[in-house]
C-alpha cells in the first residue's frame, strides 16, 4: 500500500526506508520536494524560498493540536516546547529547615547506622545532645542541569516524501 505524501509513521529502524525520511528537523530543498512542501510549507522551519524543514520529533512527546481541556493551553501545529535538561533554582527546591542532630561527645562507632554525628570518631550511639552548626549544612550542587526526559523506548518517526497526494474532499 502506497503512503500518502507527508504521512508520518513510527518505525523501529535507525534509518529511513526508501521514499521516507526521519522526522529529525532536517532542512530539505524545496526543489525536488515540491509536493511535500505544498503540504507542510514552513510549519516546521526553513526559509520558504529554497528550504523547508521536516518535523523534529527527537526527544519530544507528540501531542495533538488544539486546546487542552484541563488547563486551557492552546497547541498549534509545529509548536515545540520543553527541554531535555533543566537547571533548578533555589526557589524550586523544597525547604530544608530542620537542624541536623549531633553529639558533642566523642564518637563511639565508625558506622552511621542508628547513630548521629559526633566528635573525632565520626558517629556516636549516644542520644544527640546538640545540633550541627547551620554553616555546615547548606545547599549543594553546581547549578548543573539535570535530565528532564520521560522514560522512553527508542523508536523513530518517519515521513513519506512521495506517494499519493492526499485529497481534501
Amino acid at each position: 500500500m502506497e503512503p500518502y505524501v507527508g504521512e508520518i509513521r513510527l518505525f523501529a529502524g535507525n534509518y529511513a526506508p526508501q521514499g521516507w525520511s526521519l522526522c529529525n528537523g532536517q532542512l530539505l530543498s524545496i526543489g525536488g520536494n515540491e509536493v511535500l512542501y505544498s503540504l507542510i510549507g514552513t510549519t516546521y522551519g526553513g526559509d520558504g524560498h529554497t528550504t523547508f524543514a521536516l518535523p523534529n520529533f527527537q526527544s519530544r512527546v507528540v501531542v495533538h493540536q488544539g486546546q487542552n481541556s484541563e488547563n486551557g493551553s492552546n497547541y498549534v501545529i509545529g509548536q515545540m516546547g520543553g527541554a531535555e535538561s533543566v537547571s533548578l533554582i533555589s526557589a524550586q527546591l523544597p525547604a530544608h529547615t530542620h537542624q541536623v542532630k549531633a553529639s558533642s561527645l566523642e564518637g563511639t562507632t565508625p558506622s552511621p547506622e542508628n547513630a548521629v554525628w559526633a566528635k573525632k570518631i565520626q558517629y556516636s550511639t549516644h542520644p544527640p545532645n546538640s545540633t550541627m552548626n547551620t554553616i555546615n549544612v547548606s545547599s549543594v550542587g553546581g547549578n548543573s542541569p539535570h535530565d528532564n526526559v520521560m522514560p522512553f523506548l527508542t523508536i523513530s518517526y518517519i515521513i513519506a516524501l512521495s506517494g499519493i497526494y492526499p485529497s481534501f474532499e
